[in-house]
């Protein structure tokens, strides 16, 4: 199955196109969970179990991982392998190199540690992107216009009449062949949001800056899924995965998460 397709049929089944970040800072964890071995894994266990019903997505940032070396990679394997199968398993990773090297990226990602799509920074063009969209069934995530501060830095830069967003986004569009792409839009820039759905009607949207960075929930629901049942995912992280940190904190996360879908599904009548 195309990978997009794949993400259409898991928010239809799920009811929900809310995506759950695992950005697992051991520094904001319960303190009580700090003190075990496996401190990672046994939280982002407890985080899966109880917010699983309500997402279509966990999407485990890896530099949360990678900052602990071989323990780090050890507990990354174990967790997206905790994931139920009928949810979608993303790597928010931002690779993207010289063919041969993305093409390692794609392996260690796609086979190795076994998600179903990653994030991808297209800097440097086509033949980076290319080895990750090899296999229909394995997805890519395009930063295209993200929700941070600095985004305008670089991404608004105007070259022949267009934005380098802009760009980014019709780029993609055409690689689009196994409708296996999408891209990271953020819900911080509405408007941009509105102009890049424009361009590319058809590409699914992972959309951060919902949750703690304080984009316009009406906005970004409307502009990313162009009142439609699918068409983008909605990351939230430390405000689902830290609503709590006392012993109570998976019961208020999927507290949160279950918020989080009805605030989404009321706004487009799911």
């Amino acid at each position: 199955m195309q990978f997009n397709q794949y993400l259409n049929e898991t928010c239809s089944k799920q009811n929900s196109l809310v995506c759950v970040g695992l950005d697992v800072d051991l520094e904001k964890i319960p303190g009580f969970l700090k003190k075990k071995k496996d401190a990672q894994v046994n939280f982002s266990k407890a985080i899966i179990d109880a917010t699983a019903e309500y997402a279509a997505a966990f999407k485990i940032n890896t530099a949360f991982f990678e900052a602990y070396g071989e323990d780090g990679w050890r507990a990354m394997r174990e967790i997206v392998n905790y994931i139920p199968d009928n949810i979608v398993k993303i790597a928010d990773a931002k690779r993207g190199d010289i063919g041969n090297t993305s093409k390692m990226y794609a392996k260690a990602f796609f086979e190795e540690l076994s998600f179903d799509a990653i994030t991808v920074n297209p800097y440097l063009g086509h033949d980076a992107v290319k080895p990750f969209l090899s296999k229909k069934d394995k997805g890519i995530f395009v930063l295209c216009h993200t929700s941070n501060a600095g985004a305008e830095d670089f991404q608004k830069f105007t070259g022949n009449n267009q934005k380098l967003f802009e760009l980014v986004a019709k780029k993609v569009d055409s690689w689009n062949e196994k409708n296996n792409c999408g891209l990271v839009v953020g819900a911080t820039f509405p408007k941009e949001m509105k102009h890049v759905r424009g361009l590319v009607p058809k590409l699914p949207f992972l959309v951060p800056g919902l949750g703690a960075q304080g984009g316009d929930f009406d906005l970004a629901v409307k502009y990313a899924t162009d009142n439609r049942r699918s068409g983008a995912i909605f990351n939230f992280s430390r405000n689902i995965i830290y609503a709590s940190s006392g012993a109570d904190f998976a019961g208020k996360a999927a507290d949160q998460a279950k918020k989080m879908r009805d605030e989404i599904n009321n706004r487009i009548n799911i």
